[in-house]
């Protein structure tokens, strides 16, 4: 029996993988598909899931991979008229070192996190379509199309919006539709435009827009292009091709080759509950979103590492089975107000700016979150807030000493050292005092969110206690 089984092997199912496996957690990913996604859909990376990236030991590849993001071009009867700023300038404290998106392709995205989980000893099986799963008070029993049953004693469905966990659960998922427009997405080969811009061709004569953006890392253009209500859309080279021909000033033998691509309507739309006993959904099959907010694939990475130390706790007996609650509790609203965010900003209500970015996303109203401290300034890190970088002191960061599946004791300035608790489990590090912190000590869950907070350590070894730390 497999401790998990992760349903997906997409951003989300490998990125939780990734996790389980470095805590020493028996987990298999398996995949409908023959390999892996292979199209560009999310391409951007937040600053946030780049700390997350980070952590989980990709950070130097998807650096290396990726790039920012191009200004947009914007033309008009084959004549550049202007520049467009797709994204605001961030305003954002520099207590992250990363400050603005970084524009990957999802299927390097995932190449990297897939490399990185083989590294670690995971396992990936392709060719295993889900097609029943069940569960007792054991474990759970997952069926597929051809090969044998598999048994876990936990599971995760990270298969998508389509999610064939979600409907066997009978889990209801409530939302709308954001345009019933449909939009065309395709990796494609272009000549004739330049790499230096995100080339926008704005609606003419009643059709959509049409725009390519050259992702980063490759010779590729994301081509994306809007449709009326109703309309067939053409994946095939050459209907593709008479779109660019009717919508820009490019001949339609400019697109050499198509590499991947779909359409879709755009929709948001949540979950009802994201666990149902031993099995969670995480990533599209709990959440969908717009693709214009850049936050579908970035919630759905954090969905995996908020839950994959929870149940490293609880499989290696440090934590009530109780704490695995906490994962619906903390992420549903978040991916709430990510997919209202997303649909703003697609309605052209909001801008790209510091909320897209998730590093202001907390977790203050968890049960996990036990703040002891009062009279706190407005601007004070308080629990349930993500752990900002600082100097740890010696030329090092706060993040070098959060990296990794462990719990850290921080201690900050005037923090009575005599008073720490003993929490053999938890790295302990003692920083000076910085603008970021007040003077205190600070439970940093593997997650990198303050869990608790405290002038002394009174409680702290409760907590701990609870949390499996």
């Amino acid at each position: 029996m497999y401790d998990v089984l992760v349903i997906g092997a997409g951003p989300t199912g490998l990125a939780l993988a990734v996790d389980l496996a470095r805590r020493g957690v028996r987990a298999l990913v398996v995949e409908r598909a023959e390999g892996l996604f292979p199209g560009s859909r999310g391409k951007g990376v937040q600053p946030r899931t780049r700390e997350v990236l980070d952590d989980l030991g990709v950070g130097e590849a998807i650096a290396a991979a990726g790039g920012p993001y191009p200004v947009a071009m914007v033309w008009q009867d084959g004549v550049r008229r202007g520049e467009h700023q797709m994204f605001d300038d961030s305003e954002e404290p520099g207590d992250s070192p990363y400050r603005e998106p970084w524009m990957v392709p999802q299927w390097r995205t995932q190449e990297i996190l897939a490399a990185r989980l083989a590294e670690l000893g995971g396992e990936v099986a392709f060719g295993r379509e889900l097609v029943g799963i069940t569960q007792d008070g054991e474990g759970v029993t997952a069926v597929f199309a051809s090969g044998p049953a598999l048994r876990a004693r936990y599971a995760v469905a990270a298969d998508g919006g389509r999610s064939t966990v979600r409907r066997a659960l009978g889990i209801a998922m409530a939302g709308e539709t954001v345009d019933p427009r449909p939009v065309l997405v395709a990796d494609v080969r272009v000549e004739g435009l330049d790499r230096e811009n995100w080339h926008v061709f704005p609606p003419a004569d009643g059709a959509g827009f049409l725009a390519l953006c050259p992702l980063a890392g490759t010779r590729d253009f994301q081509l994306t292009a809007q449709f009326p209500e109703g309309a067939d859309i053409d994946l095939s080279l050459d209907g593709i091709r008479a779109v660019l021909a009717a919508r820009s000033h490019l001949a339609a033998e400019a697109v050499t080759q198509v590499l991947w691509a779909s359409d879709f309507r755009p929709r948001a739309a949540l979950a009802d509950a994201f666990r149902q006993g031993r099995i969670f959904l995480a990533g599209d099959a709990a959440h969908v979103h717009s693709p214009a907010g850049g936050q579908g694939l970035n919630t759905s990475v954090q969905d995996a590492y908020n839950l994959g130390w929870k149940l490293g706790a609880v499989l290696g007996g440090r934590a009530p089975d109780s704490l695995l609650d906490t994962y619906g509790e903390e992420r549903r609203p978040v991916a709430a107000e990510m997919l209202g965010l997303s649909t703003r900003i697609h309605r052209g209500e909001a801008r790209r700016g510091a909320a897209t970015r998730q590093l202001g996303l907390g977790y203050r109203e968890s049960s996990l979150a036990v703040e002891t401290r009062t009279d706190l300034p407005e601007d004070a890190v308080r629990a349930g807030d993500r752990a900002p970088d600082g100097d740890a002191g010696d030329g090092a960061r706060l993040f070098d000493a959060f990296r990794g599946p462990h719990w850290t004791l921080l201690a900050v300035g005037a923090a009575p050292g005599a008073a720490l608790p003993a929490l053999p489990t938890a790295r302990t590090v003692r920083a000076p005092s910085q603008a970021a912190y007040g003077d205190g000590l600070y439970l940093v869950r593997p997650d990198g969110y303050v869990g608790w907070a405290g002038t002394t350590a009174a409680g702290a070894a409760r907590y701990a206690d609870r949390t499996g730390l």
